[in-house]
């Protein structure tokens, strides 16, 4: 990570927590730059090819691609380039959204909108001050649509990924009441779910399921998240 770069830790709706590490301003304005070289490049052919169509049609062509090379070249690769232009796959950058997630098209138009405003008088301004100085190093498209440009290779899960469901053997646990079986599942997918979670939005989670399970089956000392587990392993055991 370069200095000047600070990680970012979010939690994602399902409750998963990601570490990302935020681009600054050096690494995204040579991902900038190198975008642009691409764009002039583009351009430059698009020209070529639109002068073979005549004076007429050729420049009207011309004035039709450069409109979507200014404003669809980036949100195409964000797109169908898991967020990465040439620049920013080439310095090994992504765009994400906010909590970490694949940026959505509304996102991604959203934020290359304002690019115009970031860069207004092609002064750079707006981008440079917000970038440099901003949490996350957003600018003004980032904040708009909940956007961070982050490093690829470094932004990683806090928790690893889960080898299967996790359940707790607590032999004074105790018997289950009688639980229809949406109920069931319901604590079988939380023991599923539970490697992925933090402890503290585990508890939250389970804590909408012991309440009435409890009232059979208090089992002082454990958690809420410690109680569904232990209840998984005994819904587990009856399976056999």
């Amino acid at each position: 990570m370069n200095p000047g770069d600070s990680s970012l830790g979010v939690q994602t709706p399902e409750g998963i927590e990601i570490i990302l590490y935020p681009a600054g301003l050096l690494i995204r304005s040579c991902a900038h730059a190198i975008d642009m070289g691409f764009q002039s490049v583009l351009i430059i052919a698009l020209t070529i090819c639109a002068g073979l169509l005549g004076r007429t049609l050729g420049f009207w062509l011309f004035l039709l691609l450069l409109f979507a090379v200014n404003w669809f070249y980036h949100v195409l690769f964000e797109l169908f380039f898991k967020g990465q232009s040439p620049g920013k796959r080439i310095l090994g950058l992504r765009v994400v959204g906010g909590d970490g997630s694949p940026i959505s098209p509304g996102a991604s138009f959203l934020r290359n909108l304002l690019r115009f405003a970031d860069t207004f008088m092609f002064l750079y301004l707006i981008a440079l001050l917000l970038i440099a100085w901003s949490p996350g190093f957003r600018r003004l498209g980032d904040w708009a649509a909940d956007t961070l440009v982050v490093y690829a290779a470094n932004s990683r899960p806090l928790v690893p990924p889960p080898a299967g469901p996790r359940t707790l053997n607590t032999p004074g646990f105790g018997s289950l009441p009688v639980m229809t079986y949406e109920e069931k599942q319901a604590v079988l997918m939380f023991a599923r779910r539970y490697p992925r979670l933090s402890p503290a939005r585990a508890d939250e989670i389970a804590h909408a399921y012991v309440e009435f399970l409890r009232e059979k089956n208090p089992a002082p000392g454990l958690s809420d998240s410690e109680y569904l587990l232990a209840a998984a392993g005994k819904l587990r055991e009856g399976a056999r």
